[in-house]
């Protein structure tokens, strides 16, 4: 899946109704050794994108927000609640629909694996250890700096 557009700084309008919008949570944590982390997820399905690594998330259904589609999808997927945070980025996918993607927290239950194949948390220098599907690349990129805050 190949990213066809750069990083953008702020939500675009919404796209026509055949290209729904995708969203996904950069879901962070500070670890037991004080370094923040980042949830990665390894995609089971579609064949083409399995075995590679996604900020977890889905479509945002017809009358649903953004917000509340990523807590919905982060239940759904992850089996969490969690707190949706400031907008990271904005990449368009080959289908010419947007992937959003917002900075959150878990903030209840620990993360399972119910659709992907396994779940990591990862700190800034262990971005690169994972495949990370096209489309994600450009944000998780965009994510780095969140990880060496705080």
């Amino acid at each position: 899946m190949q990213a066809s557009s750069p990083v953008t700084s702020e939500p675009a309008p919404a796209p026509p109704a055949a290209r729904p919008v995708v969203v996904g949570a950069a879901l962070i944590r500070t670890g037991g050794d004080g370094r923040r982390q980042v949830l990665a997820a390894c995609r089971a399905h579609p064949p083409a994108l399995a075995g590679q690594w996604e900020f977890p998330g889905g479509k945002v259904e017809p009358g649903e927000d953004e917000q509340a589609a990523l807590v919905r999808e982060c239940r759904e997927e992850l089996g969490v609640e969690i707190e949706v945070g400031a907008w990271l980025g904005e990449v368009t996918l080959p289908s010419g629909g947007p992937l959003r993607v917002y900075l959150g927290a878990v903030v209840a239950g620990p993360p399972r694996v119910i659709v992907h194949t396994a779940l990591r948390w990862l700190v800034a220098d262990e971005l690169a250890d994972v495949a990370w599907i096209a489309a994600d690349s450009p944000l998780v990129e965009a994510l780095r700096p969140h990880l060496a805050a705080g």
